[in-house]
């Protein structure tokens, strides 16, 4: 009896949108660098989520020794202007003057298919590395991830195997990635226009 009453109201909230209902996507992702503990808390969930359980790269946990020296910078989302989810993460370090690596790009899978999360999540912590005096900016990217990168004008160095998966060592083009200061930036995804 409960699952009629439960599908006759489910029936009845698809009829006032006449079809489906569509899944809630924000309107605003703000990029900044994870300081808050509930942020680097989430920052880490969400590698765990995509490393750990969806790629099976690691086991439990993808933490290691860089995770102390890096920069951790975050996508959330936002409603009403106020951060909500942490939904795309990449860490960036230095290991030796003027030369920085980027790695841990991760995408929450719901929010894969608005498709800008990375460029943005890419271009801030390539910016941020330039800002701090980066010369070369590397980064070992999965071998699916290759033509993407080479999209937003990255160089292929090197093929090489990492945690037992083929990578490309890449090299960022620093001129399409200036020095500019900020620690956050914004994206509006685009609203459909009715027909």
């Amino acid at each position: 009896m409960q699952r009629l009453l439960l599908h006759r109201k489910l029936r009845g909230l698809m009829a006032m949108f006449d079809g489906p209902i569509p899944l809630f996507m924000p309107g605003e992702y703000r990029f900044t660098l994870a300081t808050a503990p509930w942020e680097l808390a989430a920052h880490h969930a969400l590698r765990r989520q995509v490393f750990c359980a969806e790629q099976r790269i690691f086991e439990g946990d993808d933490r290691d020794a860089i995770d102390d020296v890096a920069t951790h910078i975050i996508a959330y989302t936002c409603i009403a202007g106020a951060p909500d989810e942490i939904v795309g993460t990449v860490r960036i370090h230095q290991p030796e003057p003027s030369l920085w690596w980027g790695s841990r790009l991760a995408v929450a899978a719901e929010h894969r298919r608005l498709g800008r999360l990375g460029a943005e999540l890419i271009r801030l912590a390539v910016c941020t590395a330039h800002t701090r005096g980066c010369r070369t900016f590397l980064a070992h990217v999965q071998r699916q991830n290759v033509p993407f990168f080479r999209r937003l004008h990255w160089d292929d160095l090197d093929s090489v195997d990492l945690h037992g998966h083929p990578h490309h060592v890449m090299r960022a083009q620093l001129a399409h990635y200036p020095a500019h200061g900020r620690v956050v930036t914004s994206l509006l995804r685009p609203v459909k226009q009715a027909a």
